[in-house]
């Protein structure tokens, strides 16, 4: 491609961006004062939508699902693509989740009186047109649709070219669901190409969307943090570490770090390192080190732990700090909880870490010296889930301190302003 060819196309996708913001900015206005109730409706007729296209949902599916096998996917990344009947029956659960929660929107968080007699009142609002872009999972066109409905935003979606045919139709139920409210169906539109210059006029797209909110992999969210131009929500890798203690009950190390570790491997939640503690016993070690290799997860390890099993691979030092996203597992022995935090704080991305241990004081420094956007005591790290908080839904998890952190679902794409009310005060 030419310069001025590849000028023309980048100038076609900031044009298509345009209008779509554009559209995407007057639903918003309609959107965002909308009644609570109507809103919650047509999340219940998306989700209606959703089970009864269950059949072309699939079949948009295998599309993609076959163009991924060709384009050489990894089978974790097929795992993220798939639908199956029970995954689109979950993501209609999940909308219907959605419309169960309160209303984000319209808050009152704080109101308090000062000296010059005004009343002041922080009410929490929506934030605008949400750019989100995303890899592989069709279902965060579905979260992604039912959190900004909720919380009263629009979003603009820029899906990945891997999952174009599923994602394309789950949009268009999610439209249905607006106009059967009597919403402007505008409030959820899918980017209509899978032109990459898309992303660069999203991100360059100041004063059109308010926020951006990345989802896929290490390379993807890198660029959206360098290139934006437009505040991000973002978490760069889920490097997520299990740290078993000397206090721990054996039958819960190992139940939970298998869970951890294998549920699913392809998730930002999923454990990639165990930390084990000098004083674990031999006998628990084995048997810990034994369930994940019976549950088909290679093990890199120290040379204290591979000693425990022939299968058990030698580890690099980048295996500590890798985002494996498969049955690969960095193992390391550290000598007791502060060594433990100190190789988090190192190796660790923010994301989630668990300690396994019964000793109360113990597991409350853990709580309180790790900072990481999710900290566990004796709980699975797959538990990272927007949706396991009770918060119907995420977009994805921000592991930045500032505005969101932690599983963004619909409160966290609120922002507020303040009331004041006077009775004819002036200031002097």
């Amino acid at each position: 491609m030419t310069s001025q060819q590849h000028d023309t196309v980048a100038d076609t996708a900031h044009a298509i961006i345009e209008e779509l913001a554009q559209q995407s900015r007057t639903a918003f206005l309609q959107i965002s004062s909308s009644a609570h109730e109507q809103r919650n409706q047509a999340l219940y007729h998306a989700a209606h939508a959703i089970r009864a296209a269950t059949d072309e949902i699939i079949a948009a599916n295998a599309q993609d699902i076959t163009a991924g096998r060709s384009a050489g996917l990894t089978d974790a990344f097929i795992d993220r693509l798939s639908l199956d009947a029970d995954r689109i029956a979950a993501m209609a659960a999940g909308l219907e989740n959605i419309a169960g929660l309160e209303d984000p929107i319209g808050r009152e968080l704080s109101r308090w009186t000062v000296p010059s007699g005004l009343d002041i009142t922080r009410i929490s609002t929506a934030l605008g047109v949400i750019g989100v872009i995303y890899e592989s999972r069709p279902n965060v066109t579905v979260d992604a649709g039912g959190l900004a409905i909720k919380s009263g935003n629009s979003a603009l979606l820029r899906g990945g070219s891997d999952s174009y045919h599923t994602s394309r139709l789950l949009a268009r139920l999610m439209q249905q669901g607006l106009v059967e409210a009597g919403l402007d169906a505008h409030a959820i539109q899918m980017i209509p190409t899978t032109d990459r210059n898309a992303v660069g006029a999203m991100l360059s797209a100041s004063g059109l969307i308010d926020v951006i909110i990345p989802r896929g992999g290490k390379s993807l969210v890198a660029r959206v943090q360098n290139e934006a131009r437009v505040p991000v929500f973002a978490h760069l890798e889920g490097i997520c570490h299990l740290y078993i203690s000397a206090h721990a009950d054996p039958e819960k190390a190992i139940n939970v770090a298998v869970n951890a570790k294998m549920r699913r491997v392809g998730i930002c939640g999923a454990a990639e390192t165990v930390l084990i503690d000098r004083g674990v016993t031999d006998e628990l070690r084995t048997a810990l080190c034994n369930a994940l290799l019976s549950a088909g997860c290679e093990i890199r390890a120290g040379k204290d732990i591979t000693s425990l099993h022939p299968d058990i691979i030698a580890a690099d030092e980048d295996d500590f700090g890798t985002e494996f996203l498969a049955p690969v597992l960095a193992m390391k022995t550290v000598e007791g909880i502060e060594e433990a935090i100190a190789h988090i704080a190192e190796h660790g991305s923010g994301h989630t870490e668990s300690i396994i241990t019964e000793n109360q004081a113990e597991a409350d420094q853990f709580l309180s010296s790790v900072d990481s956007a999710i900290v566990m005591h004796n709980a699975s790290t797959q538990f990272a889930d927007g949706g396991e908080f009770g918060m119907g839904a995420e977009i994805g998890i921000a592991t930045g301190r500032l505005h969101a952190r932690g599983p963004v679902g619909a409160a966290q794409l609120t922002s507020f302003k303040y009331i004041v009310r006077g009775n004819g005060n002036i200031r002097t």
